[in-house]
C-alpha cells in the first residue's frame, strides 16, 4: 500500500450508512472525509469560479459537467489537510470518473487503495429510509429506531406526523434502483481492478467500521 497517503473510495446505495462509515474511518485513520454533497454547497456558497461555474448549470436544470466535479474534486485533494490521505464519498459515480481520479491520483503519486460496498438487502434498504416520519415542529422519527411514544403522533405537542414524499416507499425505492442503475458499471471496474470489498452493512455500526479496516490492513 502507498507509504505516503491512502485513499478509499466509499460505494453503497441509499441508506446503507456510507456517509456514516467515511466519517468514522476518516477519524480513525487521520484522513480527511471528502463528501462530495458537501464539495458542491462549499463552492456554491463560497462563490469559486468552480461554484459559480456550477451554478449556471444548476439554474437551467441540467446537470453539473463532470469536469467541474473533477476539478472540485481535485482541488480539493490538492490542500495540505490531504496530505495524508482521504475516504471519499459520492465520487466518483461513473468509471470515467474513477478513470479521472486515478489521473488526479497519479500526478500526486498515489493511488485509489482500496473501494469498501457497503451491502444492505433491499428490503432493509427500504425499511431504513421509509421508516422516517416528520412532525411539523420539525422532530423526526423512525418507525423502528425511534418510534413515537403514540403511533404516528408527536410526543411533545401531540400533533400527527407525516411522511415526506422523498421517505415513502415507492420513492425510496425509485432511489435505489436509480443508484444501482448508475452505480453498477464503477462497481463492476473496481472489481475488475481488484480493489472491491464487499461489506455486510446489516450489523452494529462498530461491527461495519471493523469489518473496513480489516480489509484495510
Amino acid at each position: 500500500m502507498n507509504e505516503k497517503a491512502t485513499y478509499i473510495v466509499m460505494l453503497g446505495p441509499p441508506g446503507a450508512g456510507k456517509g456514516t462509515q467515511a466519517e468514522i474511518l476518516a477519524q480513525k485513520l487521520g484522513l480527511v472525509h471528502v463528501s462530495s454533497g458537501d464539495l458542491f454547497r462549499e463552492n456554491l456558497s463560497n462563490q469559486t469560479e468552480l461554484g459559480k461555474l456550477a451554478q449556471t448549470y444548476m439554474r437551467k436544470g441540467e446537470l453539473v459537467p463532470d469536469d467541474v466535479t473533477i476539478a472540485m474534486v481535485k482541488e480539493r485533494l490538492s490542500r495540505p489537510d490531504c496530505a495524508k490521505g482521504a475516504v471519499l464519498d459520492g465520487f466518483p459515480r461513473t468509471p470515467a470518473q474513477a478513470e479521472a481520479l486515478n489521473k488526479i491520483l497519479a500526478e500526486m503519486n498515489a493511488k485509489v487503495d482500496l473501494v469498501p460496498l457497503i451491502s444492505v438487502p433491499n428490503d432493509v434498504l427500504v425499511e431504513r429510509l421509509s421508516g422516517r416520519w416528520m412532525s411539523k415542529s420539525g422532530r423526526v422519527y423512525h418507525a423502528l429506531y425511534n418510534p413515537p411514544k403514540v403511533k404516528w403522533v408527536d410526543d411533545i405537542d401531540g400533533t400527527p406526523l407525516y411522511q415526506r414524499e422523498d421517505d415513502k416507499p415507492e420513492t425510496v425505492q425509485r432511489r435505489i434502483d436509480v443508484y444501482y442503475e448508475q452505480t453498477a458499471p464503477l462497481i463492476d471496474y473496481y472489481r475488475q481492478a481488484g480493489l472491491l470489498v464487499e461489506i455486510d452493512g446489516t450489523q452494529e455500526i462498530e461491527k461495519v467500521t471493523e469489518d473496513i479496516l480489516k480489509a484495510i490492513k
